[in-house]
């Protein structure tokens, strides 16, 4: 009972976390973790090889401490002191003891430094393989998010959202532009052109009779006569048709 009570907590727990995980939020939370592992993997990297350092400083120290004390020793023996030469060649016993076991601990610092650089590098792989595939699916996610967008924005097009409004504005605009045009066709049916063309044709025949009066005044009226039936033909119509009746009647007269 008390098990499964356990895993039902568990369970119930792990709904909960599992609802509140963001898995954006999470990838970029484990970058950032394992770039900070790098600080504590280097300071340990450096502990190792300052251990080193010393135990090799410790060997050539023992190294010169052995030439000495066989110095000393040599020196009380060509002096005939046994007994200074017996108290040097203890000490140079325990020098080569101590000797060796500096060399053997540097031997295993070493090791432990050469196995500490090659974790970092097995790690710098790791990290990096790690962060390009995080990194990658965040764009990814993205990429997602982004398109999710333009499908929003593509089921708002149906019908009841923007493409209605939009075909009703292009069909209103459409109406208004047609009954714009119309009654512009209408305006212009409703004036009297005619009217307006012989107008136009009256100021003309008035302008040439001033331009002839100052031609008169300065002495030049050769050319007008033809000139002036010329515009009269162009712009009387109704006066040829007129005198072109009056000539038939005299023929049928005569006749």
């Amino acid at each position: 009972m008390f098990k499964r009570f356990i895993r039902a907590v568990k369970s119930l727990f792990g709904g909960m976390v599992s609802s509140i995980e963001d898995p954006k939020l999470i990838l970029e939370q484990n970058i950032r973790e394992l770039n900070d592992q790098i600080p504590q993997m280097n300071e340990n990297i450096a502990t190792v090889k300052a251990n080193a350092l010393m135990l090799r400083k410790e060997v050539e120290r023992y190294e010169r401490s052995i030439q000495e004390i066989t110095a000393k020793i040599k020196a009380a023996i060509n002096a005939d002191r046994d007994d200074l030469a017996q108290g040097y060649a203890l000490q140079l016993e325990k020098s080569r003891e101590n000797l060796e076991q500096s060399k053997q601990q540097l031997r295993y610092a070493d090791q432990a430094y050469e196995k500490a650089i090659k974790v970092k590098q097995a790690f710098m792989r790791e990290k990096d393989r790690k962060i390009k595939e995080a990194r990658e699916a965040l764009r990814a996610s993205e990429r997602a998010e982004w398109q999710a967008k333009v499908a929003d924005a593509l089921e708002s097009f149906e019908m009841g959202g923007l493409d209605q409004t939009h075909q009703e504005m292009v069909n209103r605009l459409n109406e208004r532009t047609a009954m714009n045009e119309a009654r512009m066709e209408i305006a212009l049916e409703s004036v009297d052109t005619h009217s307006m063309e012989i107008e136009a044709n009256a100021e003309k025949l008035r302008a040439q009779e001033l331009v002839n009066q100052f031609k008169q005044e300065m002495g030049k009226t050769s050319e007008e006569p033809a000139k002036e039936k010329s515009i009269e033909l162009e712009d009387s119509p109704a006066k040829s048709k007129e005198d072109s009746q009056k000539t038939i009647g005299k023929d049928r007269t005569k006749s």
